[in-house]
């Protein structure tokens, strides 16, 4: 296949630094898809009548007054429209959502929004709204670039469609990730290879690359307990993830999270505040949050089913379900989970404020000496390569 013609890299220049602090971000869930994927475990919902799109905008808005009240007036730095499938939005519901957000909260120029969507031509004809709008970075779920796969993983679109999208959201966004699904079932390092070379002549500064997992619940979870469904062991699966991880360095766009590629300064904001362990607002069905007020963080989570969460904003001005406290142990470990999974690593002295106390320097110890983490200064702590293929392994090492 041909290559796509590389842009002008100078455009980028418009978004706005990466300071390196946690920062504030707005993530609204519309969780709606045309066709549930079987490996697919977020929450999404096939519906086979229209949906009353007027109705939910105005449901988000009225989520967004009861949360703004939570936070407190605040920064943005990055909003999130995910999914499901947000590309099936209208422009106009975006335009709406994102005027919303600029309502309750401060939105500077420059700040990164992204939007998820799948590359259907349909979905890719409204590119333009949603660029006019204010979205300025999106995300592709290509997932494969062969059709016996992309059947295989339940996609709707082809390559043919994938490479359409790809070529008009470079041409519209200033920014643009696509993700891959690796670890597939019979897939060889060679292969992956090859695939991923020819994704990189479709790349611009952002790639998301994602082992296949089976979870629980989904079609491929009763597939794979039957034996009708084999992925690659644990030595496939480290040897398919080493590939990745030289592939990408040699191309200019090396790790800079376990499942996430960068050229140097266009890594995702809106991840790294999660990653950073920053506040963020969730909105929507499904939605979680994480709202800081004086010395408390508080956790957020939204009604799953798209319905009885319009019910619930409807009548109480909100969806949530559940409200709750975190403790300074329970801040802590969640910095340590979030914060291990970046090439940055974490930082120790607000994990030794939030926990009370050190970590304990025998497990550390031993993790150095096995060459599972190591030090970058004296204030940081990161996984090595090696570590990041037992990264639940180390969190919990360090976490008792």
């Amino acid at each position: 296949m041909d290559t796509l013609e590389q842009p002008d890299l100078m455009r980028y220049a418009a978004l706005l630094p990466d300071t390196g602090e946690p920062g504030f971000g707005v993530y609204v869930h519309w969780p709606f898809c045309a066709a549930k994927c079987p490996y697919c475990d977020f929450n999404s919902h096939v519906r086979h009548q229209p949906v009353d799109q007027e109705r939910f905008t105005a449901s988000f808005l009225k989520e967004m007054a009861t949360v703004r009240q939570m936070s407190g007036p605040k920064t943005v730095t990055s909003i999130f429209l995910g999914g499901g499938t947000p590309s099936l939005m209208k422009p106009s519901t975006v335009s709406a959502i994102l005027d919303g957000i600029a309502k309750h909260w401060h939105v500077p120029d420059g700040i990164e929004i992204t939007m998820e969507a799948n590359p259907s031509s349909v979905e890719a004809e409204r590119f333009r709204g949603y660029r006019a709008a204010g979205v300025n970075r999106v995300s592709l779920g290509v997932q494969a670039l062969n059709d016996r796969d992309l059947t295989f993983l339940g996609r709707l679109h082809d390559v043919a469609d994938a490479l359409k999208a790809i070529k008009l959201a470079r041409d519209i966004f200033p920014r643009m990730s696509f993700d891959l699904i690796y670890a597939r079932p019979n897939q060889t390092v060679d292969e992956w290879e090859r695939e991923l070379k020819e994704a990189f002549s479709y790349a611009v500064d952002h790639l998301s690359l994602y082992q296949l997992t089976i979870e629980e619940g989904t079609p491929f979870f009763g597939l794979h307990k039957a034996g009708k469904l084999v992925v690659p062991d644990g030595d496939q699966s480290a040897l398919l993830y080493e590939a990745t991880q030289e592939i990408t360095t040699g191309e200019g766009l090396p790790a800079y999270e376990v499942s996430n590629h960068a050229r140097p300064g266009a890594e995702s904001r809106h991840n790294l505040t999660y990653w950073r362990y920053g506040d963020y607002a969730g909105i929507g069905p499904g939605a979680h949050g994480r709202l800081t007020r004086g010395s408390m963080k508080i956790a957020t989570a939204t009604e799953r089913k798209p319905e009885s969460w319009l019910d619930l904003v409807e009548r109480n001005g909100h969806g949530m379900l559940d409200t709750e406290q975190l403790g300074y142990e329970e801040q802590a470990d969640e910095l340590l989970l979030m914060g291990l999974r970046l090439k940055e690593g974490v930082d120790l002295s607000r994990w030794q404020q939030l926990s009370g106390r050190d970590l304990d320097p025998k497990r550390e110890e031993f993790l150095l000496e096995h060459g599972f983490i190591e030090r970058i200064g004296n204030s940081r702590l990161r996984c090595t390569p090696s570590g990041m293929l037992i990264l639940d392994s180390v969190v919990a090492d360090l976490a008792c």
